[in-house]
């Protein structure tokens, strides 16, 4: 797809290079710039085309209606809406190499329109005179000054969006990236100036074409070839060895223009391309403010070792789809800031509860985790409802869809888990407790890797639960729980009696994968088996390599990632 992506924006910049390089209508501009106008103009309809569709894959309420509606019933279709991060991506890093191009080229045009200043054509002119400083072209007119502040807002947008800054500083990659409104309304600016300009008069002034009335009023003597086509504007001759101009009589057919050419500034074509998805964004955020105005209850609070909260709460007329993962926003943390986090417990008929676990880890959860919890120093608090009216006001944004919601429409699923990437795992988990017959899944491959022995208890009740459950049902097979311990630190103090179920599932080291998906090829003939991996990308590279090989028993591997990183 990124290859497709990519040859699509070489095509429109070719194509739009060639319509400015050969385009009679920019005859005259083209004579006064050069090659800047067609780089300026074929990077400017690279960039009306990526900023249209960069906003689309934020817009997190129509992906999760269109997941999850009939309207896309394929598999395949609905896979391409989980690679939206990564579209937008590709938009953004696309934005970012045309604007240098486009930058580059209009630096050179504002040279060009300063020494190439055409005293007959004035209003093909940027530049008031010949000579003028082109600085004055960038700072002191609206295309100019806005194209400039432009390029800083892209600045900050693309170096805090690297993966470096999201880590050590997810703030300002937040605070910076909602510059993108500022980018915009730049942009309606910028394209309102109308500096480059093309002629609206083809048919009565072609270009290179002959004025016999401008001849005359610059008293002028016309060529003997011309007489006797043009009697009435034979005056005195040209000298008998002036050559008649090769442009104006081309096998006795002469282009004669009967008036001066007339240049027009384009109508701003960016409105075309962005106004819609512009809207289709604006109207989105609105109905999710007004669906998420509604502040949540929040009935209960766990602390679980290793840094992670849990959060429980209730909400009206809340639903959610396993896999799918909502919008935390506590005004007392941040006005402004918000961050998402996936569910491990969806509400369902007979409960209304939903809930999420959080990692401790940056200035937003460690303050949200102190207004929540009253003794930070226990390690596990269930605060009682009497004591709610301590809680800080959440709001919840969402649900909203993610790839996991596919791992239970597949035969024979592969969960894949690092470390708190088990979240979305887990709401599927506490799904099967509830009821597994009505699912299409008939067996769970369910592999969580940790560093450290604590990290398992986060959700050792609910695999121990729907094992024995399973084993109540005769169903044992329906899951296999592979639990890996990457670290050997403590290992005495694993699980006790209350976990005998895990206790033999739990191995020590990494898993060996080709191992894993052989053993699960051979399981499970000519069948297709979904895999879904939250974790480290250092996995995700290996299980995407292993489900794109081939093997000698027909199984094929569909491959879903998610990363938190």
């Amino acid at each position: 797809f990124q290859f497709f992506w990519l040859s699509l924006n070489v095509w429109l910049f070719g194509k739009t290079f060639l319509l400015y390089n050969q385009g009679l209508q920019y005859y005259y501009l083209h004579q006064m710039l050069g090659l800047g106008l067609c780089v300026s103009r074929a990077s400017a309809s690279v960039l009306n085309l990526n900023c249209c569709l960069v906003l689309l894959p934020m817009c997190r309420v129509l992906l999760a209606f269109l997941r999850g509606s009939q309207k896309v019933a394929s598999k395949k279709t609905r896979r391409l809406l989980d690679k939206s991060k990564t579209f937008h991506v590709m938009c953004g890093v696309t934005i970012c190499i045309f604007s240098v191009l486009h930058v580059a080229a209009h630096l050179v045009n504002a040279l060009n329109f300063s020494e190439n200043y055409n005293e007959e054509f004035v209003a093909l002119n940027a530049a008031n005179y010949r000579g003028e400083d082109p600085r004055k072209l960038l700072f002191a007119t609206v295309p100019g000054l806005t194209g400039v502040i432009m390029v800083l807002v892209l600045f900050l947008m693309c170096t805090a969006s690297t993966y470096a800054i999201r880590v050590s500083n997810y703030d300002i990659f937040w605070y910076t990236h909602n510059l993108f409104f500022v980018f915009y309304m730049l942009l309606m600016l910028h394209i309102s100036g109308g500096v480059l300009k093309y002629q609206t008069n083809l048919e009565e002034h072609p270009p290179g074409c002959f004025n016999p009335n401008k001849m005359l009023r610059q008293n002028l003597t016309m060529p003997k070839a011309f007489e006797e086509l043009f009697p009435d504007y034979t005056a005195k001759p040209f000298a008998e060895d002036l050559p008649v101009p090769e442009p104006f009589v081309q096998n006795s057919f002469v282009r004669v223009c009967s008036e001066e050419p007339k240049f027009q500034s384009h109508f701003p074509e960016t409105w075309f391309w962005i106004s819609g998805p512009l809207c289709l964004y604006c109207v989105e955020r609105l109905y999710r403010y007004i669906r998420s105005n509604k502040p949540v209850t929040i009935t209960s609070v766990i602390s679980h070792p290793s840094n992670v909260l849990e959060v429980r709460m209730v909400k009206d007329d809340f639903e959610a789809r396993p896999g799918q993962y909502v919008i935390l926003h506590c005004p007392r943390v941040s006005a402004l800031e918000s961050h998402p986090f996936t569910l491990t417990m969806c509400p369902t008929d007979t409960k209304a509860t939903f809930g999420v676990h959080l990692k401790v880890v940056g200035d937003w959860t460690e303050r949200f985790r102190d207004l929540l919890l009253l003794h930070s120093n226990q390690d596990t608090e269930i605060l009682p409802i009497f004591q709610q009216r301590r809680y800080p006001k959440l709001y919840v944004d969402g649900p909203f869809g993610s790839p996991f919601e596919e791992s239970l429409n597949y035969e024979v699923s592969l969960c894949v888990a690092g470390g708190i990437g088990v979240t979305p795992f887990a709401s599927v988990l506490n799904t099967l407790l509830d009821g597994w017959k009505c699912y299409k899944l008939r067996r769970l491959y369910f592999v969580w890797v940790c560093r450290d022995i604590e990290s398992f208890r986060w959700f050792a009740d609910l695999l121990c639960m729907l094992h024995n459950k399973l084993w109540q049902e005769n169903r044992p097979d329906y899951i296999n729980i592979q639990l890996y311990l990457s670290q050997t630190d403590g290992i005495q103090k694993i699980i006790g009696e209350k976990y005998q179920a895990l206790n033999s599932r739990l191995l020590i080291g990494r898993p060996r994968w080709k191992l894993l998906f052989d053993d699960i090829a051979k399981c499970n003939r000519r069948k297709t088996v979904g895999v879904f991996c939250c974790g480290p990308n250092k996995i995700s590279k290996i299980l995407h390599k292993l489900s794109n090989s081939s093997n000698s028993y027909g199984t094929r591997f569909e491959y879903n990632k998610e990363s938190f990183s």
